[in-house]
């Protein structure tokens, strides 16, 4: 896309080419459409993301049916507590030439793809960890002194498990931030889960087809950031990020008090990206205040913690979030 077309049309022509990737998604992952358009947005923005769910939800069959829709090469990594640096990133390997002589040939990784799995990233331990989470931010790895550029367009889709703690590594906060958005995949209700019964208990399934490629989605992410975005939105994601913070002038008392640290300016960058991101998908040319509300808790959640009073007496991030969030998107609540 050149910069010397017309945006609206790009825009709009965009919209379009993505409700045809979501319907097409729809065939393999019935139902959870906050969810795909979450996925969708991360893809869009040039980010990761972080799949919370209990097991059987269809976070991997989601993953898979994203990759063949988009166009992107996949890789999956099954994180173990064995799992070693080099399991991921690949390694160097010695071997003989036809003449017999010897000679280093490095082995590429599971991260060279363009769209990697991992599942489970708690499970593998914080050294391993790192290595992903290095590749993620710098999109290259080293090996033995020498840095390797991944391929273009680069994104990983973690998932995490909520309620089977025990043997796992907790992803550090300040590593959380890496991820554009944290994604909480609900249990379906009833109408979706009998959809997912019939369609996936049958003689054949529905096929995922490509509707994107993945040269399209880099222009995508190149028009997502030329996407126009208005003063009362810029206005409502810094009042928001800046609620967030105990001890700022914006923070109201109860922040103070309950909140331990708050968001960084990565947070703010991310929600100005998401929400034209939504914009996209539900064709519209702007994002408004009600996309900054709507992202709160995705692009917040997993950026900011409670004190121990505050979790001991119940409250929840989430619940700090929304209140910020509708404050800092409807002045008219704020006295409430």
């Amino acid at each position: 896309m050149s910069i010397d077309t017309d945006p609206v049309a790009e825009i709009e022509a965009l919209s379009v080419r993505l409700g045809e990737a979501r319907a097409a998604i729809a065939r393999r992952f019935i139902g959870q459409d906050r969810v795909v358009d979450l996925v969708l947005s991360t893809l869009l923005c040039g980010g990761h993301g972080l799949l919370i769910g209990v097991p059987g939800l269809g976070k991997t069959r989601l993953v898979e049916a994203l990759s063949t829709v988009m166009g992107l090469r996949a890789g999956r990594v099954q994180f173990t507590p064995d799992l070693m640096p080099t399991d991921i990133v690949g390694s160097e390997i010695l071997e003989a030439g036809e003449d017999g002589r010897r000679a280093f040939r490095f082995v590429e990784g599971p991260v060279f793809c363009q769209l990697l799995l991992a599942d489970e990233i708690n499970r593998a331990s914080p050294r391993t960890q790192s290595a992903l989470l290095q590749a993620m931010q710098e999109r290259e790895v080293t090996v033995a002194g020498q840095d390797r550029a991944l391929p273009t367009p680069f994104h990983v889709l973690a998932t995490q498990n909520p309620i089977e703690q025990e043997g796992t590594y907790p992803l550090p906060e300040a590593q959380l931030d890496r991820f554009l958005v944290q994604i909480e995949v609900d249990y379906p209700d009833r109408a979706t889960e009998e959809a997912i019964l019939v369609a996936t208990t049958g003689g054949a399934e529905e096929v995922a087809v490509q509707a994107f490629a993945a040269a399209e989605l880099m222009e995508a992410q190149a028009l997502l950031r030329r996407m126009p975005v208005g003063e009362s939105v810029t206005a409502a994601i810094l009042d928001l990020v800046r609620a967030c913070r105990p001890g700022q002038p914006e923070a109201p008392d109860f922040v103070t008090e309950d909140v331990a640290w708050g968001p960084g300016p990565r947070a703010a960058q991310a929600l100005m990206l998401t929400v034209r991101a939504r914009a996209l998908l539900t064709g519209r040319l702007a994002p408004s205040v009600e996309d900054v509300e709507a992202l709160a808790r995705p692009v917040l959640g997993h950026r900011m913690a409670l004190g121990y009073a505050a979790r001991a007496e119940g409250r929840t991030v989430g619940a700090v979030v929304d209140r910020l969030a509708a404050a800092a998107c409807r002045p008219e609540t704020r006295a409430a």
